[in-house]
């Protein structure tokens, strides 16, 4: 393989900041999912409790540890809101994850700030 074959078969590696925006984005888009799902008739009452306490905890202002405080503030909503919606996820029925996870790639774009 020639070495410009080589360099054009590499992916160019996303910088920190396009891989926190893609990954924040990548939440947003779950917990809009989540929503959807939680609003669902066909999804059990306690997928919709953990559905709705992780959508809430997300949006609300509240956190279990402060954000002025170094690091901490921070890491708590770094592990508890994706550890949360993977718990809702697999709680969750497939076909109505898959359903809203369809109207949240519909909403892309709505409200969204730049």
């Amino acid at each position: 393989m020639t070495e410009s074959k080589v360099e054009d078969s590499r992916q160019v590696k996303p910088s920190r900041r396009e891989w926190i925006k893609r990954g924040l984005l990548e939440i947003k888009k779950q917990l809009q999912a989540l929503y959807f799902a939680s609003r669902d008739r066909r999804t059990p009452w306690y997928a919709k409790t953990v559905a709705g306490l992780v959508v809430a905890y997300a949006l609300s202002p509240i956190d279990l540890i402060p954000d002025f405080i170094p690091v901490l503030g921070y890491l708590d909503d770094a592990i508890i809101i994706p550890a949360g919606i993977a718990l809702a996820i697999k709680l969750i029925p497939r076909e109505v994850m898959a359903e809203a996870r369809e109207k949240a790639n519909q909403n892309q774009g709505i409200g969204r700030v730049n």
